[in-house]
């Protein structure tokens, strides 16, 4: 696998687990400037790709919602309080 980007079989949950172990290894401090730059570099893709699915997965709701006669979305926390 190329660290340029992420296999498309990659799941959501395999890309937060993966920016989180960089994460984890950019905060221990031990890396070479040229290293964490290629992890930071990474990292900001995966923050991406991750940005991306969730607004996939949004709009994807909106869909379904529309379908359904459900057209107002509102806010987790919100219904939560009902």
């Amino acid at each position: 696998m190329s660290e340029k980007s992420a296999p498309p079989s990659q799941s959501f949950e395999q890309t937060i687990s993966e920016l989180e172990a960089i994460v984890t290894e950019m905060e221990q401090g031990d890396l070479p400037l040229h290293d964490a730059l290629k992890k930071f570099e990474r990292g900001i893709e995966l923050s991406r790709l991750s940005q991306k699915a969730l607004v996939d997965a949004e709009q994807k709701v909106k869909i379904l919602t529309e379908q359904n006669g459900d057209s107002q979305l509102q806010d987790f926390s919100a219904a939560q309080e009902d």
